[in-house]
């Protein structure tokens, strides 16, 4: 990488397949690395693996991966791309520089229009069989019980020919990966030396996002962080992060975040010094990570829920973070008849807050429960929060619409209120 060849700016891609609508935290990595490049002053092109996705890439898999029909794998592009521009344009703005812009490309463009014969011909007449059948993800599953289809067998090449096409239609030098995508990066390297006769192309590999057991970070794993507010709220990301072990958040600072390593020294430094406050690193870790996924406004959001639903916790909390919050933790939905002219009492039971009205009552002799009046929006939403070690949040909502809107607000009130 030092050749005078790589002077100047490059650009730089990784790809992603639309395996799922949303990406989780081991693709995540691959992201930073290209906001790093970024803020070199080099482009980062993310690659969507429209094309490649309709094939499954056998790297690291022990079984072929199952065929997902055109409608989900279409859906899938749109929630990754959105993913992809969100979390890019998040590094370029958190870097304070003026960096190039990052570009979202899709596979395709260019395989979509091409046929079988014409790939054989301008593509798989350069391809070496007897170097495809080296790589590692081929000769593991040659070797294993189920075998490998000529689909998959054939991955290599279709991922190889997007450098070839990045490389000449795009002038994009360096391909970046997992380490469990070297033969694939390879091919490609390979292809355009043989189909464009020139030398230049550059592939670069980094560790993969391994949890303290070993295993991988991926979406088949029970619990997977996805990128996606849609899958995963910033609140229930940002907790993620904050359980991060001891063991795990310094990596996981060095592999995610853009904090100087001296810093990063230093904070691992403070964490075995006398005086030290348990999860200072975590709480750093889960700020500098969610404010890159999810944006400035996505971290207040975890901030701020977090805070409010510690118990006995005096924050209030906007009806737009309780709305975020309500598939996070215990909801109820009540039609505004069962809220309006009704007791606190009332509510909680109906709601089972509490098993029962005299348990309620208790609760709040006791001082064990407190309710947070908001109004939201045009529907008039009435939020309660019940700040106890549950965290339970009760959510009221009107059945009938936006009929009459100003008197639903005024009257929820005064209902909350009794």
């Amino acid at each position: 990488m030092c050749s005078s060849d790589l002077d100047g700016s490059l650009s730089v891609y990784c790809g992603f397949d639309p395996t799922a609508d949303s990406l989780h935290l081991g693709n995540l990595l691959g992201i930073v690395v290209l906001a790093w490049f970024q803020r070199c002053g080099h482009t980062p092109v993310a690659l969507l693996g429209g094309a490649t996705g309709r094939v499954g890439d056998p790297s690291g898999k022990s079984a072929e991966r199952p065929v997902l029909d055109d409608d989900t794998i279409n859906k899938n592009t749109a929630g990754i791309k959105a993913i992809l521009e969100r979390v890019l344009a998040n590094g370029a703005l958190d870097a304070g520089a003026d960096v190039p812009a990052a570009k979202v490309m899709n596979n395709l463009d260019w395989f979509g229009t091409m046929g079988f014969l014409e790939f054989l011909r301008e593509v798989g007449k350069y391809a070496r069989v007897g170097t495809m059948m080296a790589k590692d993800s081929v000769k593991t599953r040659l070797d294993s019980e189920q075998g490998m289809s000529f689909t998959e067998f054939s991955y290599q090449l279709l991922q190889g020919y997007d450098f070839c096409h990045l490389f000449k239609e795009h002038d994009v030098r360096v391909q970046v990966g997992g380490s469990d995508q070297w033969g694939n990066i390879t091919a490609g390297t390979d292809l355009i030396r043989r189909l464009a006769d020139k030398e230049g192309a550059w592939g670069v590999t980094f560790p993969l996002l391994l949890k303290a057991d070993g295993r991988k970070f991926g979406k088949s794993e029970d619990g997977a962080v996805w990128l996606s507010p849609e899958r995963l709220s910033p609140y229930k990301f940002y907790q993620y992060m904050l359980q991060s072990t001891d063991a795990d958040v310094v990596r996981f600072m060095r592999m995610l975040t853009f904090v100087p390593l001296a810093e990063i020294e230093a904070i691992e430094a403070g964490m075995s010094a006398e005086g030290y406050v348990p999860n200072t690193a975590q709480k750093r870790l889960a700020e500098e990570v969610t404010r890159f996924v999810h944006g400035a406004a996505g971290l207040e959001q975890a901030l701020k829920a977090t805070e409010g639903l510690k118990p006995g916790a005096d924050t209030v909390l906007d009806a737009a973070t309780l709305e975020a919050l309500a598939g996070d933790i215990p909801t109820a939905d009540l039609a505004r008849d069962e809220v309006v002219g009704k007791t606190v009492v009332d509510v909680m039971a109906a709601t089972g807050l509490q098993k029962s009205k005299g348990e309620a009552k208790r609760m709040i002799k006791g001082g064990g429960a407190a309710l947070t009046v908001a109004v939201a929006g045009a529907y008039g939403f009435a939020r309660a929060a019940r700040t106890v070690d549950a965290a339970s949040l009760a959510r009221r909502r009107h059945a009938g619409g936006d009929r009459t809107g100003q008197d639903h607000h005024s009257q929820a009130g005064r209902g909350e209120r009794r």
